[in-house]
């Protein structure tokens, strides 16, 4: 993974991008009346080109409304939660460059010809706008620290991973987008799409990008605790289906010491009395030591199901062209 850093001021010069690319801005939307006008706008001066689809999520304000003023294309998905729109954009849109942002016009527009201009040059899958918060309020304390937990939590599991898991400014590749199975339904999508490029091992770098406060009239959708709570949970899920072997076999590991533990004091007693008077005991730690080899078991299997499964994905992938490299 590359790492860079980009300018922290909206005066950075303008990138040159690549021609013959059909990119699309893809913003998933919820109650942003106040900041989608903007963003569109951003975004619209800083690719000229690209198109803007901007998709909303049962808004209860005038958020469909100031988008169209605007000149996005605008979408519905009307199942609530950030990964159900993710996969609606995913699956309607057919575009080379993908660049999603949030609606809350927090995110730097022009950073993204330089995030594209890395994509297509390096010939990456993603790249991930880490955040350089430019303003006390834009980086609320207990997001901070709770984007590192995760971010450790990750790299703990998955190897070498992100400095900003959670950021929602992203650059894809065509393949990317058509090779995610986007499975998540809320704001544990940054984690999914993280874990599914360091699974198939995708080319992809982390570019700072500013990172600004939300206009006013605009809130965060985004629960510290409730939705830590969820991305932590997603973390777990991934593990098991993404590393059954490991997962499993701690659960192995764990029935094993329990047998083991319960065992001693009976083995203790058969071999001083050549009896067996705490039948009950033993029966546990027979128990105990069966549900060891079947959680190993299981992770034998699963670790090959995983592994069919990652061969099926990597060939998706690798049944589209490169960033650039056009058919």
């Amino acid at each position: 993974m590359l790492t860079r850093t980009s300018a922290k001021s909206k005066s950075a010069p303008r990138v040159r991008l690549p021609q013959g690319l059909k990119i699309a801005v893809i913003v998933p939307c919820y109650n942003e009346e106040a900041a989608i006008g903007t963003v569109v706008k951003q975004f619209r001066a800083a690719l000229p080109g690209a198109d803007i689809y901007v998709y909303d999520n049962n808004s209860k304000d005038g958020t469909v409304a100031a988008a169209k003023k605007a000149g996005a294309i605008v979408g519905i998905e009307t199942r609530q939660g950030k990964g159900h729109v993710v996969r609606r954009m995913f699956g309607d849109i057919d575009a080379d460059i993908y660049v999603m942002i949030d609606g809350d016009a927090t995110y730097d527009a022009p950073s993204a010809p330089k995030m594209i201009a890395a994509l297509v040059a390096e010939k990456l899958d993603m790249v991930v706008g880490a955040r350089v918060d430019q303003e006390v309020e834009a980086y609320r304390p207990g997001h901070r620290f709770g984007n590192w937990v995760l971010t450790e939590f990750v790299r703990r599991i998955f190897g070498k991973s992100f400095n900003d898991i959670l950021s929602g400014y992203r650059i894809f590749s065509r393949r990317f987008v058509k090779s995610f199975p986007a499975l998540s339904t809320g704001f544990e999508i940054e984690t999914e799409l993280t874990v599914h490029s360091l699974e198939l091992g995708m080319p992809v770098a982390e570019i700072e990008t500013p990172y600004f406060a939300r206009p006013e009239g605009s809130t965060s959708k985004l629960n510290t605790y409730r939705d830590g709570v969820r991305i932590l949970w997603t973390i777990g899920k991934l593990f098991r289906t993404e590393r059954p072997m490991q997962f499993f076999s701690l659960i192995s590991f764990f029935f094993f010491v329990m047998s083991i533990a319960v065992a001693i004091p009976v083995f203790q007693t058969y071999f001083a009395t050549g009896l067996v008077p705490r039948l009950p005991t033993a029966i546990l730690a027979t128990a105990l030591m069966l549900l060891s080899f079947l959680s190993l078991m299981s992770g034998l299997i699963l670790d090959t199901v995983t592994r069919g499964r990652r061969e099926l994905k990597r060939l998706t992938y690798l049944s589209y062209p490169a960033p650039g490299n056009q058919r």
